[in-house]
């Protein structure tokens, strides 16, 4: 199976669809998805797999969508509306990701492999990371795990070191898909660096650690901004900065907002409201 590929910008304004779970605090899932395409200058969509009980201390709850009804949501979407770009958040089960893939339009697609939330819960069950791999991650453009993620994609110890994120990035690009962009995140010290690997191989992007707990859906943000710079055309490694630099002041903005008592969200508008 060969991955979709970007294309050339379809002109006017793009139209991306987000595939993924439900967060009702608004930080994190579609909500989060919707903002940052938004904001990336693109027009939101969204086909709902879970609906989550949840806040920014942790997942209380998960009732998952039924695949088919998934798939009809997508091609519902895709009978009326140009899609331009899919971004694949929280796919929860084996059966939910067979059932995206049969569904998906032949557009460029970014995995977001979604598999633990920020307080801890686990999002993605065991038997659907093969399905996850197997179906998906051949089909998608870029795929941007963190570290745990990545690990898990590949049944290895996680990345300590930027050898390692290099090496794994690699790695998880053999397993089928255009590129990967590996997120550092969770590398110890004052830096925060990502890792692409594509087809022209290994590109770092750099980044400053932020103290701060208002993280809350940083993940679903930068695939949501990348899918949409994605959609609007750019290329991969322009699209790999506009994003980051937009998380980062979505982070940066985020103490402007008074939003929960636990990982708080980021300003998916920093900057735009004229604050």
């Amino acid at each position: 199976m060969t991955p979709r590929t970007l294309h050339a910008d379809s002109g006017g304004i793009a139209n991306i669809l987000s595939i993924a779970g439900s967060d009702p605090s608004g930080g994190a899932g579609v909500q989060a998805d919707l903002k940052a395409i938004s904001a990336n200058g693109a027009y939101g969509m969204a086909a709902l797999t879970a609906l989550t009980a949840q806040n920014t201390r942790g997942v209380q709850g998960v009732h998952l969508v039924p695949p088919d009804f998934v798939a009809d949501q997508i091609r519902v979407v895709a009978e009326d509306v140009r899609i331009d770009a899919v971004k694949i958040g929280m796919i929860a089960t084996a059966e939910i990701a067979r059932a995206v893939a049969d569904a998906l339009p032949d557009v460029p697609v970014v995995l977001d492999p979604v598999m633990v939330a920020k307080g801890g819960a686990s999002l993605l069950a065991e038997d659907a990371v093969a399905a996850l791999r197997a179906a998906l991650v051949p089909m998608a453009a870029v795929i941007t795990p963190n570290l745990p993620e990545a690990a898990v994609l590949l049944g290895c110890d996680e990345a300590v070191t930027r050898d390692a994120m290099a090496e794994q990035a690699r790695a998880l690009r053999a397993l089928g898909c255009g590129a990967v962009l590996l997120k550092g995140g969770h590398l110890e010290g004052e830096d925060s660096p990502d890792v692409l690997a594509d087809a022209d191989g290994v590109h770092w992007f750099e980044g400053a650690r932020m103290a701060t707990r208002n993280t809350h859906g940083t993940g679903c943000t930068l695939s949501a901004a990348l899918t949409a710079r994605i959609g609007r055309g750019a290329p991969l490694p322009e699209a790999v900065r506009a994003a980051k630099a937009y998380v980062a002041r979505a982070i940066a903005g985020a103490g402007a907002l008074d939003v929960g008592s636990g990982h708080g969200p980021t300003h998916h508008f920093a900057g735009l409201w004229g604050e």
